[in-house]
This record gives C-alpha cells, sequence and structure tokens, in this order.
C-alpha cells in the first residue's frame, strides 16, 4: 500500500514537472520572439524613421500619435511579462525536482533511480529545445540612443543548425553527439538498467557510460566559456543574458550524476 501510495504521488510530481517544463519552454520562446522583434525595431535605420515620426508628433501639437511608438512599448511590455513567467515556471519545476530527489529518503532505490532518471530526461528535453543565453551588440548614436548591431538568441539545437547551415559541420556534429545523443543515450539506457538491474548487460552498460559522461554536455562548457568571455568586455558594447534554458541545463547535468551514483549503488546491491 505504501509502495502504491508512493508511486501514485511520485507520478503526480513528475507529470507536474513536465508541465512547468513545458510552460517555461512555451514563455521562454515567447520572450525570444518579442526580444528578436525589438531587436529589429531598435535597429539604425528604424530608430531614424522613429526620430522623424516623433518630430512629425511635436510640430503636429499632439494631433498626430506615432503608433510605431507606441508598438516598441507593448513589444517590451510582452517580452518582460513573458521573461517573468518563463523563470517563475523554471523555479516552481526545480521546487517540484528537489521534492522528487527528496523521495529517497522514502522509497526504494530502484524506484527513485527510475523516477529521478525520468526527471532528468524532462529536465534535459526542456533544456534542448529552450533558449540558453541572448547576445545583444549594441552602440549609443548620438542624436539616436542606443542601437542594436546584432541580437542573437543561443539554444542547443538551433547552434547545431546554425552551424550545420554555416557550413561548420564537423563541430555540429560534435555538439549533436556529446551534448543530445550521448545525454538522451545515457538517461534512457539508464533508465532501462533499473528495470532490469539482475542482468549482467545492466553492469556493462553503466561501465560504458561512466567513460562518456565526461566528455558529455560539451555545450555547457562552451556556453559558460562565452559568457565568461563576453562579461570580461565593455558592457557597453556587448551584452549577455542568461535564459532559463542553461538552468534546466544544470539540473539534467546534477540529477544525471545523481542518478549514475543511484544506478550503481543498487548493482552493487544486486550483485551482493
Amino acid at each position: 500500500m505504501k509502495t502504491k501510495l508512493s508511486l501514485f504521488i511520485l507520478t503526480i510530481l513528475v507529470g507536474l514537472m513536465s508541465y512547468l517544463g513545458f510552460q517555461a519552454h512555451t514563455h521562454a520562446k515567447l520572450h525570444e520572439a518579442y526580444r528578436f522583434e525589438l531587436a529589429a525595431q531598435q535597429k539604425l535605420e528604424t530608430l531614424t524613421e522613429h526620430q522623424a515620426l516623433e518630430f512629425l508628433e511635436d510640430i503636429s501639437l499632439g494631433l498626430y500619435k506615432s503608433k510605431k511608438k507606441m508598438g516598441i512599448k507593448e513589444i517590451e511590455t510582452n517580452s518582460a511579462f513573458h521573461q517573468r513567467a518563463a523563470l517563475e515556471y523554471t523555479v516552481a519545476a526545480v521546487v517540484v525536482l528537489l521534492l522528487v530527489l527528496l523521495s529517497y529518503l522514502f522509497v526504494s532505490l530502484q524506484l527513485f533511480s527510475f523516477v529521478a532518471g525520468v526527471s532528468a530526461f524532462i529536465m534535459l528535453t526542456v533544456g534542448l529545445g529552450t533558449p540558453i543565453m541572448m547576445v545583444t551588440i549594441h552602440k549609443k548614436v548620438e542624436y539616436i540612443g542606443d542601437v542594436v548591431l546584432s541580437f542573437e538568441s543561443k539554444g542547443v539545437l538551433g547552434s547545431i543548425e546554425k552551424l550545420w547551415e554555416g557550413g561548420e559541420t564537423g563541430i555540429a556534429l560534435v555538439i549533436l553527439l556529446f551534448s543530445v545523443v550521448v545525454p538522451m543515450s545515457k538517461t534512457l539506457f539508464l533508465l532501462f538498467v533499473t528495470l532490469v538491474a539482475q542482468s549482467a548487460f545492466a553492469h556493462s552498460v553503466v561501465k560504458f557510460f561512466k567513460v562518456l559522461g565526461k566528455w558529455s554536455m560539451l555545450d555547457v562548457f562552451v556556453v559558460a566559456t562565452f559568457l565568461v568571455y563576453l562579461t570580461s568586455n565593455s558592457s557597453d558594447v556587448s551584452r549577455a543574458e542568461v535564459q532559463v534554458g542553461l538552468y534546466f541545463f544544470l539540473c539534467y547535468v546534477m540529477v544525471s550524476m545523481l542518478v549514475s551514483l543511484s544506478v550503481d549503488k543498487l548493482l552493487e546491491r544486486v550483485k551482493a
């Protein structure tokens, strides 16, 4: 009875985590879309046009209202709303994840390993499709204001696609292999191992992924290095903003390590 109740509660928590992760992803993508639109409105030619419209508004003594100026404010408001919502859903998902991890104290090691593995898979899936960083290159122009020279939203899948289209096939394949294929395969195989812990095959799988584990998630290292590089430069030229996708990735890395240790311990118990 206790096991069934624990399984029911954990199923609810995992389902809730999936929902929160999906909502965080949705709002993060909407925030990304509004930021692209806002960046387009802050290009030099667009700002010059806005200046002309504002001048027309001034000389018309308020008879003419610039719709574009009002549109920019609406874009900024919507962007801020979705950014805040994405962060709130991310925090909620992490809280639920912590509750799942606390089940280690109350349920069997096999059940914990399986549920934690599912949680790691959810975190990885959301992290792959969600922006991890936004980079803005801008410059102050006299009489015009802050002009956006370049804006990019960086995510794992998007970066792989961009590298592939740009002819950097080798780099794209390396990132695809060690940031998508290996983590996905590792997580799915660990889930499988929890179900067939008595099999000799299970031990071989764990050893194999222990060797590959230290090479996976290269993109997190790349993003961290790139972020350090950007923040060490003048903030008057570039601005890097961490997005919620990176938090999901970090959660995956930590939970994946816990699952590996948990499965290892489970196999040792079975072997004994």
